[in-house]
């Protein structure tokens, strides 16, 4: 309970608390069961409590905030986590899957493929892309379907056409079904029946269709067709938002409803006769007849006839109403009962017109499953297209997707930063990826080196992004890729802290590092970017030699490690499924450039100080900053000459023995006592012998 009163003030969300019966035992079971009207919930399978008790808080909720509304819910179901890859939160967010790190859908992968042409295709994409499928089966259907499009460019365009013209059945089904809709919404079933049977028609003469696509043209085509000719026998051509404006039922639909609008609007006829007749018998042509709601229909004349009116012969044929400051209203007994019969026949066409739409809607929501089958089919069709659609216009190309540890990519692309280039008139720099191994040995590590600005992240995040492409069925952006289901991915990208929860920038960086290593198996993948910058130096390093070391024997998953700690190179040397690879650059004329391509091998320099100058660093603290670059280099050649980075066996902590411990200690205590400036040249070189004879324990 402290934990969630916590969450609650963190996320600044509203909590209602619930009591015991809304999801617990046998009154979470009975609310389903009246829902759905089940017997027993049996029939959906070996639901765990928490699975029972969730569906049945979901029912109470839609119960609570939508009263005797039925929203049109599916059966609950078990949603195998087994069966969708598993993307945590940070490392949703650091992908940048559906929002940037700003929040903004453009600059997203998702707005980035997303070529859908309606709005429930545009949600499948987002869903699919949320939770790709770990079933390398499941992947195959979905790239047949996209295969299939990307092979017919004639029908895909004749496909998008159509669906293009449909319009949201689930939203107009679900607005019906809490009784929220309107006339629009039966149009908006009626053109969807329409387009889809066209849609239906145009797959049908497409000869042997892939599976997903077969079952689609199935649904399209296996409602009724006289619902959507009703629908368009009953509607008119212009429809109001709301059905109690009426005038949404076509002329000529109902007899009953033709007889009231007649004598409706015949009315207008008799009212202007009336008034005419009422000048005559007045004497004046100023008489109007006119009508508000608080008087309904009255006769107005000026002040002056007004007069006239109140006195005999018209005393007893007009009755006075009201006095107004420059005119005077009356009423007959004749113009009081036309006023009931009037008001009478708008009542009775508005209550028939109400009665013919939930009759409408009464019949669509009796075949409530097979129209959301229907907008399911149309959703996946129009993705299958869509994919289809950028596949051509991006270059992408087909991955082979199996149950290997395979990952071999060749000239990847970063999906959103070449979209972002192509409108610049830019071309992308491809990179090859191979992380491939094989089960029970684990798959590759490639350490990668070099300069801020050369694209190392832009390379372990485009090589994340392909192979969530392909686990959704789409094609890549690649000339070729090879990528065994990854059940798991993680990334480790970006600097980011948590204030409000007390977390500094190196904090959320081991948290989700030590999330990683204790999560990743043999068949993740894992990205890592920087891991050890936000402390000090060898702290960071230590910190960086020992994640690998972890991911190497014990996690032993597929992973890309972008740093600048050089020193980590040296471990290829003694782990066989480590790789060293390095962003290329070049030094013209003092300059920086960055070549964007990945080779193997390791970075020889950071370039940081080259950046820094791109970055616009004022001319004096360039200058000033190789200055100092050059003296720790020369620092550390001098103190490093004859040392290597600690070979430590991973997970013990070995002491030094207690001999080099003293022969330390008397290192320490002989160059305590020598004097720089007392010393002659002869003697500091006398001194320096003596000093590493001692270092070798020859003295």
């Amino acid at each position: 309970m402290p934990c969630l009163a916590r969450l609650a003030r963190e996320t600044k969300l509203p909590i209602t608390p619930l009591g015991r019966e809304a999801g617990e035992g046998e009154s979470a079971a009975r609310r389903i069961k009246d829902y759905f009207g089940l017997a027993t919930l049996e029939g959906l399978g070996a639901l765990s409590r928490a699975e029972i008790a969730a569906a049945a808080v979901a029912i109470f909720y839609i119960e609570r905030t939508q009263f005797s509304a039925r929203p049109a819910l599916n059966l609950p179901s078990r949603f195998s986590r087994d069966a969708r890859m598993d993307i945590d939160a940070a490392t949703r967010a650091n992908l940048e899957l559906t929002r940037t790190l700003a929040g903004a859908r453009e600059g997203s992968l998702l707005a980035a493929i997303d070529k859908t042409v309606t709005a429930p295709g545009s949600r499948l994409l987002a869903e699919r892309l949320a939770a790709p499928l770990t079933q390398p089966k499941e992947i195959e259907a979905r790239l047949d379907a996209v295969s299939f499009f990307a092979g017919e460019p004639g029908l895909r365009k004749e496909v998008r056409a159509c669906l293009k013209a449909t319009p949201d059945i689930s939203r107009a089904l679900s607005r019906l079904s809490l009784n929220r809709g309107g006339p629009r919404d039966l149009a908006h079933l009626r053109d969807g029946l329409e387009a889809a049977r066209a849609l239906a028609q145009s797959l049908a003469g497409a000869g042997l269709l892939p599976q997903d696509l077969a079952e689609a043209r199935e649904a399209t085509a296996g409602l009724d067709p006289t619902f959507a000719m009703r629908l368009r026998l009953a509607l008119a051509d212009s429809l109001p938002l709301n059905r109690r404006d009426g005038g949404f039922v076509r002329p000529g639909y109902d007899a009953a409803l033709d007889e009231f609008r007649a004598l409706r609007d015949e009315s207008r006829g008799v009212i202007a006769a009336l008034q005419a007749r009422y000048a005559d018998v007045a004497g004046t042509k100023q008489l109007k007849l006119k009508h508000n709601h608080f008087l309904g229909y009255f006769i107005e004349v000026p002040q002056a006839h007004g007069e006239r009116l109140l006195k005999p012969p018209h005393d007893g044929f007009f009755v006075h109403r009201q006095t107004m400051a420059d005119a005077m209203r009356f009423s007959t007994k004749e113009l009081a009962e036309l006023e009931v019969k009037i008001a009478s026949a708008a009542e009775e066409a508005l209550a028939r017109e109400s009665a013919i739409f939930e009759e409408l809607a009464a019949l669509l929501l009796g075949a409530e499953g097979a129209l959301k089958n229907l907008a399911g089919a149309l959703a996946s069709i129009d993705v299958a297209a869509a994919l289809a659609e950028l596949s051509e216009t991006q270059d992408w190309t087909r991955p082979v997707v199996d149950g290997s540890l395979a990952f071999a990519i060749e000239n990847g692309r970063h999906p959103v930063v070449e979209a972002a280039l192509r409108l610049q008139g830019q071309a992308f720099a491809g990179n090859d990826c191979k992380l491939s191994g094989l089960a029970g040995k684990g798959g590759r590590i490639a350490v990668v080196t070099g300069p801020n600005m050369a694209g190392k992240s832009t390379y372990l995040r485009q090589n994340a992004l392909i192979a969530i492409l392909a686990q959704i069925g789409s094609f890549v952006p690649a000339k070729c890729a090879h990528i065994g289901t990854v059940d798991k991915l993680y990334s480790r990208v970006g600097a980011a802290d948590d204030l409000a929860r007390g977390r500094s920038t190196f904090m959320v960086e081991m948290i989700e590092t030590a999330s990683i290593l204790n999560q990743a198996g043999e068949r993740s993948l894992v990205i890592l970017d920087e891991i050890g910058r936000g402390t000090a130096t060898f702290d960071g390093l230590s910190i960086a030699w020992a994640v690998i070391e972890h991911l190497h024997e014990k996690n032993r998953a597929r992973a890309l490690f972008a740093t600048h700690f050089h020193e980590l190179t040296r471990l290829a040397e003694k782990h066989d499924r480590l790789d060293n690879l390095t962003v290329r650059v070049t030094d013209w004329n003092g300059e920086v450039v960055f070549l964007h391509e990945i080779v193997p091998g390791a970075a020889d320099r950071s370039y940081g100080i080259q950046v820094a100058k791109l970055a616009g660093l004022p001319a004096p603290v360039v200058a000033r900053a190789r200055e100092l670059l050059a003296e720790f280099e020369a620092a550390e050649r001098l103190s490093h000459a004859d040392r290597s980075v600690a070979d430590l066996p991973l997970f013990t902590a070995s002491k030094a023995p207690a001999a080099a411990l003293a022969q330390s200690d008397a290192l320490g205590q002989a160059l305590d006592a020598i004097d720089p400036d007392a010393l002659s040249p002869r003697a500091a070189l006398e001194a320096l012998y003596a000093l590493k004879k001692l270092r070798a324990g020859e003295s």
